[in-house]
């Protein structure tokens, strides 16, 4: 009888253990944001294409190189248990370029409330390029299948 209630013991405490851990989120950050200090070394008026690269690096395949812009996303994802995980948050920061490839804007977009919102401007022009592309690259929050996202089949 000792040998079957140690089992039963063990097992309480497996599925104990178990029950818990679904309640525990487990976050996952995917994609690259450059930090502000960061950014503080990129001066718009002056800073080349290059010398972004060189500061900050180059967008990440999360991220877009465009002609005019460099697009940086970063995602927050939390995942309980066996669910699939779910995104929470996305951060973009973009970085545009004049015709002479000079750093034009430095912007960082959040999200607020569903909508693309101004975290920090430093701009030479007030007109933001691309603002369509960029409410895209935020409005999908809670759309993408993580699994896509994660690299899981």
């Amino acid at each position: 009888m000792g040998w079957l209630g140690s089992g039963m013991r063990h097992g309480v405490f497996v599925l104990s253990v178990v029950t818990l851990s679904a309640c525990t989120a487990i976050y996952q950050n995917h994609g690259y944001v450059p930090r502000d200090d960061e950014l503080a070394k990129v001066v718009v008026g002056e800073s080349t294409r290059e010398a972004v690269a060189e500061t900050v690096g180059r967008p990440t395949s999360t991220g877009l190189l465009t002609g005019a812009a460099w697009y940086y996303v970063g995602s927050r994802f939390r995942q309980y248990g066996i669910r699939a995980p779910e995104e929470i948050e996305r951060e973009v920061v973009a970085i545009s370029f004049d015709e002479a490839g000079l750093v034009e804007n430095v912007e960082r977009f959040g999200l607020e409330n569903g909508r693309a919102v101004v975290i920090s401007r430093r701009v030479t022009d007030s007109n933001v390029k691309g603002l369509s592309f960029l409410r895209q690259l935020l409005g999908n929050v809670g759309n993408i299948d993580a699994s896509q996202v994660l690299g899981e089949n």
